[in-house]
């Protein structure tokens, strides 16, 4: 049996490996998508005041530590019982907006963009924002970067940072916005919808005007029926920060909507011993395995999934074109993996008019901007759906508000499962009688890229988790291999 292993794989944040096993005709046996680092945040916020988990949490990853730091703020409103003032929750759905809008950005053109501007079998050095740069000319590559920093700003003037914010409190925030903040965020927000609009346009000419790209998108290679879930306000349209979790089946039927305390009756967490990321499951379907189809426990979140489970978008720019996706790939919901880089340009252009919508709440500049009305601590559940997926943070507290249990579900550990699904079945569509190259390998990661994983978020508990040693001699030879399983 040959091994193929790709190690590390590429355009993500944190370290993972694909492993792929053909058998002796040269055709996928299996596939393996390894997350081997561990980090151990779960375990070591133990003992520390619940207050200090905003900013230790932010922490996990320098990607997305602003939705880290707004679940945990969120999870601090639950455990002490307090609703934060109407000033203080504008202010914090519009830095996670903020955060989002730019996240995306990146995604699109620095991590995923590359396999479609450039090309999925392009020459690897020219698959990065190099190639990309090189493809939509210096001055579009400019304009990226610029509106990236200017929407950055949005969340430096508020949460204090730009990465790792310092504004969250529970029952509020630590700083109001000011009326000369405001006209800013309003032009910036404008900007931001052209920006987002530029984006789009750019994705329908260079990638859905393509037959070959659009072929890839709605084809078998990366196709997978799945449940789906997301977060829905009450008019059950996409919201990125407050409202309930919602969970639909691969056919868009109703499976259940929940609220967010009520997150551990509905998911439980399976183990495997190959890798150290958890697999979360509907336990109303219970734990099947790798498999397709409505009575699979497997879900997925991430942006197609939240819009899957919508019943359309808040702001009008975002729903024509929510709905021109829908026309295209059918509805009313699509399974299609690779539509999440349409669904994720959707929720940019969502939050730059959702920014301009924040930006105008008289509300906004008030300065009411902390709740201390707290009950005494004991259990809090906070969600918000960060660029990657529903993230939930739970804790638990004694009287004095020191943490005793910490549990996070990150939107990575959810779409863990269909990862591992969708990678193998790449590789055993692409992959054929012994004939591999750089592209084809390239195709088998676009599966993860996909949902923009992030493996440092992934990886939190601190347990006995699966060990593999390897003691090389120095020309490179293996002399010793020490499991722990």
């Amino acid at each position: 049996m040959r091994t193929i292993v790709i190690d590390p794989i590429t355009r993500l944040e944190g370290h993972g490996k694909i492993s792929i096993f053909l058998n002796d005709a040269g055709n996928v046996e299996k596939a393996l998508f390894q997350v081997p680092e561990l980090r151990g945040f779960e375990a070591f916020t133990l003992g520390r005041p619940a207050v200090e988990m905003p900013q230790i949490t932010s922490r996990i990853c320098g990607v997305c530590p602003t939705t880290h730091h707004m679940a945990s703020t969120k999870a601090l409103d639950s455990l002490y019982g307090v609703t934060p003032t109407p000033a203080a929750k504008a202010i914090r759905e519009l830095v996670n907006s903020a955060f989002i809008c730019e996240d995306h950005a990146l995604h699109f053109y620095i991590l995923a963009g590359a396999d479609f501007i450039v090309g999925p079998d392009a020459p690897a050095a020219l698959r990065n924002i190099l190639g990309v740069i090189a493809k939509v000319g210096a001055e579009n590559g400019a304009y990226v970067i610029e509106m990236r920093k200017k929407i950055r700003r949005i969340i430096e003037l508020c949460a204090g940072k730009a990465i790792h914010p310092v504004f969250g409190l529970p029952g509020g925030v630590s700083k109001r916005v000011t009326e000369e903040m405001r006209k800013e965020f309003q032009q910036t927000s404008k900007e931001a919808v052209e920006f987002a609009l530029f984006t789009l346009k750019l994705f329908h000419d260079a990638v859905l005007n393509n037959p070959a790209y659009r072929s890839l998108i709605t084809g078998d290679i990366y196709y997978h029926e799945t449940h789906h879930m997301g977060m829905v306000d009450k008019d059950g349209k996409v919201n990125l920060y407050d409202g309930d979790i919602r969970v639909v089946d691969p056919s868009g039927n109703p499976v259940v909507q929940y609220a967010p305390n009520d997150y551990h009756r509905i998911i439980g967490e399976h183990v495997e011993d190959w890798t150290y990321i958890k697999f979360p499951y509907l336990r109303s379907r219970g734990w099947q395995g790798f498999v397709d189809g409505p009575a699979s426990g497997v879900y997925r979140v991430a942006p197609l999934a939240r819009l899957n489970v919508s019943d359309g978008m808040a702001t009008p720019l975002a729903q024509a074109e929510y709905e021109k996706m829908y026309s295209t790939l059918g509805g009313p919901v699509s399974n299609h993996t690779l539509a999440n880089h349409w669904a994720r340009l959707i929720e940019l252009l969502y939050c730059a008019e959702r920014m301009g919508e924040l930006s105008r709440l008289p509300e906004l500049t008030s300065t009411d901007i902390r709740n201390m009305d707290f009950s005494v601590p004991g259990e809090g559940v906070g969600i918000v759906e960060a660029p990657r997926g529903t993230l939930i943070h739970h804790y638990r507290t004694d009287e004095r508000g020191i943490m005793t249990a910490c549990n996070l579900i990150v939107a990575t550990v959810s779409n863990a499962a269909i990862i591992c699904m969708g990678i193998e079945k790449a590789a055993k569509k692409l992959i054929k009688d012994g004939n591999v190259d750089d592209g084809l390998l390239n195709m088998v990661e676009m599966t993860f890229r996909s949902y923009d994983p992030c493996l440092s978020c992934a990886t939190h508990a601190l347990g006995q988790n699966a060990l593999k040693i390897e003691i090389v001699e120095p020309d490179g030879g293996v002399r010793q291999v020490i499991t722990r399983r």
